[in-house]
């Protein structure tokens, strides 16, 4: 959708003008996506504060097809070294790119020294996150993306549940297996991430790999996963008990859910990152287990999993209506089990959009 992509661009205009760059060379494939599109390996923005007349994409020939479909607005240049050869359009007119920002953080030391020669003349000005900047504040292009990868999650794990997927005698990586497979019947592209199914003593490492080893009657079994829609992943953690619950499970559980609740419900705009982490924290910690809760509370999520901004006690800003974030406390008690729940949610004025719909109840399969 041009109209959308266009909007963006003007928005990183904006930026550029504060900044003081007469234009910008992205060359994040992710940011480019973000800015135009494109969802292909390759390809080089070079966008200019002036407008879309001198802005150009350029990307290479097995791509030429792709980007007049999906980049129909903009002049395109093909050429595999798509970054250089904007570099030394610039060049060829310095008078208009003067002063050009690039992406300092996306770009190694020896490009950046590659392309310094491509500019000659223009000065290259390192210009780190200003596509971050605007990614943190999701569209409702981007928020209807997010909810389609959460529902492909939601829907793969009931299959799971009702085919009885997750069952004594089933090893963490078969489980795993067949989850990211309903996930894709349910139209995701893939994995959001490697997804972790941790049974036993394993649902206490937070970031467990599934392995071969068996659930058995009595584990909690932590599942960690999403899906990707559009480019856009969800992120999700549910725990179930295989059998009926012990009586320290369910207390456990009952702490983890309570303090996720208090996270979400601190989830609003104007928030301090750092004060709906110890609406978290301070649950967990009042019944005697902050050692035992060792990460940040949630992150944002949209065309990376992890993104701006970090919910967590060390992280700074706040909140503001758009963003979507997670919120994902959890209690890992070494050799026994850990739960954690996790959510991906919308910053709304009028308090949370929960994304993620599958039960936060406990429950035993």
């Amino acid at each position: 959708m041009p109209e959308i992509h266009a909007h963006r661009r003007d928005a990183l205009r904006t930026l550029l003008h504060e900044t003081g760059v007469d234009a910008l060379l992205v060359t994040d494939l992710r940011n480019i996506r973000y800015l135009t599109g494109f969802t292909g390996s390759n390809a080089a923005l070079l966008l200019h504060a002036g407008g879309e007349a001198k802005t150009v994409f350029c990307t290479d020939g097995r791509y030429t097809t792709q980007s007049e479909s999906e980049v129909p607005d903009l002049e395109r240049v093909l050429d595999r070294a798509s970054a250089r050869a904007l570099a030394s359009r610039a060049a060829g007119q310095r008078a208009s790119y003067g002063r050009t920002g690039f992406e300092s953080q996306h770009v190694s030391v020896e490009e950046h020294e590659t392309l310094t020669v491509r500019f000659e003349d223009v000065q290259l000005i390192r210009t780190p996150g200003l596509v971050e900047q605007l990614r943190v504040v999701k569209d409702e292009v981007e928020v209807e993306a997010l909810r389609a990868a959460c529902a492909a999650a939601d829907r793969a794990l009931a299959d799971l549940l009702a085919a009885g997927g997750v069952r004594a005698g089933r090893t963490e990586l078969e489980v795993a297996r067949e989850l990211d497979s309903r996930m894709l019947d349910h139209g995701s592209s893939e994995p959001s991430f490697a997804t972790i199914v941790a049974a036993g003593p394993n649902s206490a490492i937070p970031h467990h790999r599934p392995t071969g080893a068996q659930l058995r009657a009595g584990d909690f079994v932590k599942f960690d996963f999403g899906a990707t829609v559009d480019g856009y992943h969800s992120d999700m953690t549910r725990t179930f008990v295989l059998g009926e619950p012990a009586e320290w499970q369910r207390e456990l559980y009952g702490l983890v859910h309570r303090a996720q609740a208090a996270g979400t419900d601190a989830v609003t705009p104007g928030a301090e990152v750092s004060e709906v982490d110890a609406a978290a924290r301070s649950v967990i910690t009042a019944a005697g287990h902050g050692d035992d809760f060792a990460h940040g509370l949630g992150h944002g999520v949209g065309l990376e999993v992890h993104e701006a901004p970090s919910l967590a006690a060390t992280g700074a800003g706040t909140l503001s209506a758009g963003m979507a974030v997670t919120v994902e406390p959890g209690v890992y008690l070494a050799g026994r089990g850990g739960v954690r729940i996790e959510d991906t949610l919308v910053v709304r004025d009028s308090g949370p959009e929960l994304l993620t719909l599958s039960t936060k109840d406990l429950v035993a399969v």
